[in-house]
């Protein structure tokens, strides 16, 4: 399984307060970002897989729902998580 929740962990602690805060902002764009980008190689080997396709686009749509909130809240955590992720330009 590629999101054990070891995995799950570390991705809380590197980016959240703690490994087991998965409520924080920055946890929970860093954990979407990850199942992104597994999601994306999967779409690279299956291309007529719509359904996986769909849940992608929902993700990202999420992901960039949750970055808009922090930005509107904090600028300086929106730019830091932008920064660790390398999400932008």
């Amino acid at each position: 399984m590629y999101l054990s929740s070891k995995i799950k962990e570390e991705i809380f602690q590197d980016n959240g307060k703690s490994e087991k805060d998965s409520g924080s902002i920055e946890g929970q764009v860093a954990l979407f970002t990850h199942r992104i980008n597994h999601l994306t190689s999967h779409l690279k080997e299956n291309k007529k897989d719509f359904n996986t396709e769909r849940a992608l686009l929902k993700m990202v749509g999420k992901r960039k729902s949750l970055l808009t909130y922090l930005k509107n809240k904090n600028i300086e955590r929106y730019r830091a998580i932008i920064k660790k992720l390398s999400l932008r330009k």
